[in-house]
């Protein structure tokens, strides 16, 4: 389980706050995705989660023990972080890549080579064909699908995912949801994805927070954001065409 107990940011001394009094938990094997336009702190929150950054005010707890009493490092090696970006390292090779927290675990070469290939196979991948190239030779939404395995590399109980499909074709990102709802229920991780998309939270979100301008404006299942929104922001995001909303509801 993941809590957050009124946590607040603020990056400049005299601005205003990022976030201000966020408090919600995710549930053990749970998938939140946390909803909201540019600017209105979803990625800080996470930042915050593994330390990238520090709270100011408020409490963030990973397995009930505050991430400030946790180790920076070691908090972030048991957290999965999957980006936009991706990150991969241009001069390593696939296997390398998805292994690299492995060899910073000071597991042994075998082990590492065994876990890169269970875990290309997982996202469809075969090691065969795919361990042995580099990041420049695949596509974005392979690079993708390597970002996640290198994230599930140490096998964390928890993922971070901050726009991970953002950058993607429309065909390539549905294909990538659904094969993270897969991968969802046969890991059973706890998951906090940030997204900017309507209708990518509603697909992947067990519950979908709705984050503006650095509160917290609903949590709910999304039968109870689209039937109930809490705030006019809430309503006035949801207001795409009723049937567009019902077919994915059903």
């Amino acid at each position: 389980m993941i809590s957050y107990r009124n946590v607040a940011k603020t990056f400049l001394p005299a601005g205003p706050p990022v976030l201000s009094d966020i408090t919600f938990q995710v549930e053990t094997g749970e998938t939140v995705a946390l909803l909201g336009t540019s600017g209105s702190g979803k990625t800080t929150l996470l930042r915050l989660t593994n330390r990238l950054v520090d709270v100011d005010a408020g409490s963030i707890e990973v397995d009930g023990v505050s991430v400030m009493d946790q180790d920076p490092i070691e908090l972030r090696r048991r957290i999965g972080y999957v980006f936009q970006g991706i990150g991969l390292f241009p001069h390593m090779d696939i296997r390398s890549n998805v292994s690299i927290v492995l060899r910073l675990l000071g597991r042994s070469a075998s082990e590492q080579q065994k876990r890169s290939d269970e875990l290309l196979m997982m996202v469809g991948m075969p090691p065969d064909e795919f361990s042995g190239r580099y990041p420049h030779e695949l596509s974005g939404g392979q690079q993708q699908r390597v970002g996640v395995a290198r994230a599930l590399a140490a096998d964390p109980e928890f993922l971070l995912m901050d726009e991970p499909f953002g950058a993607l074709d429309a065909i390539t990102r549905d294909t990538l949801q659904q094969e993270l709802l897969s991968l969802k229920q046969k890991l059973q991780k706890t998951i906090v994805f940030v997204t900017h998309d309507i209708f990518e939270a509603l697909t992947i979100g067990d519950r979908i927070a709705v984050l503006n301008d650095g509160r917290l404006d609903q949590i709910g299942t999304k039968q109870e954001i689209i039937r109930s929104p809490a705030t006019q922001f809430v309503k006035d995001l949801f207001g795409r065409p009723r049937a567009q909303l019902e077919a994915i509801d059903a």
